[in-house]
């Protein structure tokens, strides 16, 4: 059974799946990073459950996006899209990499919920 994290704890860990998710934007694996926070913290506490969710969330809707956006590169709004992915991805990110180190609840206004 996993230990439950002090808020303190909780609030860090939050914080770093938000930041750790922008660097990884740069290798292209920042879902990757939102899934490994998901799975090891989702039951150490309610914080840390959330804010790892939203961001898994996040980086799942954003692959979505660029997909989309690749695909309907064959119209011009494709471009359009992706190059709005990765600025809305570190906007965000900062946003509630922010959010998370003052230890306030935050849900990705644009996140499909795939995970709860």
């Amino acid at each position: 059974m996993a230990v439950p994290l002090r808020p303190d704890e909780e609030r860090n860990i939050a914080m770093l799946s938000h930041l750790i998710s922008l660097v990884a934007i740069v290798l292209s694996a920042s879902w990757v990073s939102a899934l490994i926070f998901y799975l090891i913290y989702k039951d150490r506490g309610p914080f840390v459950r959330a804010h790892t969710a939203t961001e898994l969330n996040f980086q799942i809707t954003m692959i979505i996006a660029a997909i989309a956006g690749a695909i309907l590169s064959i119209v011009f709004i494709g471009f359009i899209v992706l190059i709005a992915v990765p600025i809305v991805m570190i906007v965000l990110g900062i946003i509630a990499t922010i959010k998370a180190n003052n230890g306030e609840w935050y849900t990705y206004p644009i996140a499909i919920r795939f995970v709860r």
